[in-house]
């Protein structure tokens, strides 16, 4: 466990306060007035943003408006009454403050020490040619695994990834590799899961979220194979919904139905705004139920559950960093905005009125009144039977990784403990 830093957490505390003293100084209690303008001010922008994403015609043409012209009008009274200056000071000190305070602490856990590992002799990768847009091709990852020892497969689209992957490991394959997206990873994953066979990521998809977890380096996929030679192993958590492995999350509600239209793969944004206001306040708008370990949520539009928790709240086509992959719990990311109101509420992050929670659990339940659920499993869409129970089986995959790596935490993912942080500035000033 890495040891808190003191100087860090005096430059949190110092930071802090002078994030508090600018407005202040400049502007004296009528600062508060000021924060209490700028908070309105994207309370309105939340409202604009919702009626943009459950309204057409004038309401949404209204909400476009009301987004923009909110938060300009806020800046717009800053400028004038000379606080602009103070107001963006204060805010890069807040967020200085925060980074320091994330850094400062030691973290309240240890993950799993890479393990020295044997060069395979029967390496066994799978590759898609038309993943991120052609990156086998262009990093040239067929020649390059062959110069490796790999056995190469190339995925022409109609094959089975699973069955491929079993048909390897019958064939004498001793590690299993995949050069393609998260959720063909996925399936690959499950097989070498099942099988205790090492597995080795290729960032060759589009976003690659897992690979970015285990700090490879997704502009230089042809970099992971360097763990063929000198690789280390990882225990690494693998997250279930019902019999579908994800390797990074399976998202419920809005996102999972939006994705079921034909037209979305090649008109996403077009596709959203046109299903989502039926979705969201429609006669047939789906709502979820889900019972994490021993809390029950219900009337949900959004549920996304994560092989292990993410460091800050996200949506399924963007999620954020996760810290770790081996804490042994699924995180779990519910939204629940059925109004302008509630949407006004996100603005205070989670726990805002139970418009946006945020927990962690072993397991998760989610059903609807349906006898089917829609899910997107690593961006891959399916239905699976209502109720969806998801699990996390720890340490479940071995995964193999390059001895050199970047670094695969960073300080900004996860809450600062404050009481924590000034007990540790504190403590560094006092003598012996």
């Amino acid at each position: 466990m890495r040891e808190g830093s003191p100087g860090r957490a005096r430059l949190a505390v110092l930071a802090l306060l002078g994030s508090i003293l600018v407005p202040l100084v400049t502007a004296g209690l009528r600062s508060v007035l000021w924060v209490l303008a700028g908070i309105a001010a994207l309370a309105l922008a939340a409202v604009g943003v919702w009626w943009i994403l459950a309204h057409t015609g004038v309401v949404r043409v209204l909400g476009l408006v009301l987004a923009l012209a909110a938060p300009a009008a806020v800046l717009a009274l800053y400028a004038a009454a000379g606080m602009l200056w103070a107001v963006c000071l204060s805010l890069a000190l807040w967020a200085l403050a925060l980074a320091a305070a994330r850094s400062a602490l030691p973290s309240g856990h240890t993950a799993s020490e890479p393990t020295a590992t044997t060069t395979p002799r029967h390496p066994w990768v799978l590759m898609n040619p038309r993943s991120g847009g052609g990156k086998v091709g262009r990093f040239d990852l067929v020649d390059r695994a062959r110069a490796a020892g790999c056995r190469v497969t190339l995925l022409d689209g109609d094959q089975d990834v699973t069955e491929l992957a079993r048909r390897a490991v019958a064939e004498g394959a001793d590690l299993l590799a995949v050069a393609g997206g998260d959720g063909t990873q996925a399936l690959v994953a499950e097989v070498a899961a099942r099988h205790d066979l090492p597995f080795l990521v290729i960032p060759a998809g589009t976003r690659n979220h897992f690979a970015l977890d285990l700090g490879l380096d997704r502009d230089d996929p042809a970099a992971a194979l360097e763990a063929l030679a000198e690789g280390v192993e990882l225990r690494i958590d693998l997250g279930y919904a019902a019999d579908r492995v994800f390797v990074n999350n399976a998202s419920f509600g809005t996102y999972a139905f939006v994705v079921t239209d034909p037209a979305y793969r090649d008109a996403k944004a077009r596709t959203t705004l046109r299903t989502l206001p039926g979705l969201l306040t429609g006669e047939d708008a789906p709502r979820l139920r889900a019972r994490a370990d021993r809390t029950h949520i219900d009337g949900l539009q959004a549920l996304l559950v994560s092989n292990n928790p993410y460091g800050r709240a996200v949506d399924a086509a963007h999620p954020g960093r996760r810290g770790r992959l081996d804490s042994g719990l699924l995180g779990v990311v519910c939204v629940r905005v059925g109004n302008a109101a509630q949407a006004a509420r996100l603005v205070r992050g989670p726990g805002s009125g139970g418009a946006l929670i945020r927990l962690s659990a072993a397991t998760v339940v989610v059903e609807a009144d349906t006898d089917t659920l829609p899910a997107g499993i690593d961006g891959e869409h399916v239905v699976l039977p209502s109720p969806v129970v998801c699990r996390i089986a720890p340490g479940a995959l071995r995964v193999r990784v390059p001895r050199r790596r970047l670094r695969t935490t960073r300080a900004g993912d996860g809450a600062a403990d404050w009481p924590g942080v000034v007990r540790l500035a504190l403590s560094s000033l006092r003598t012996p």
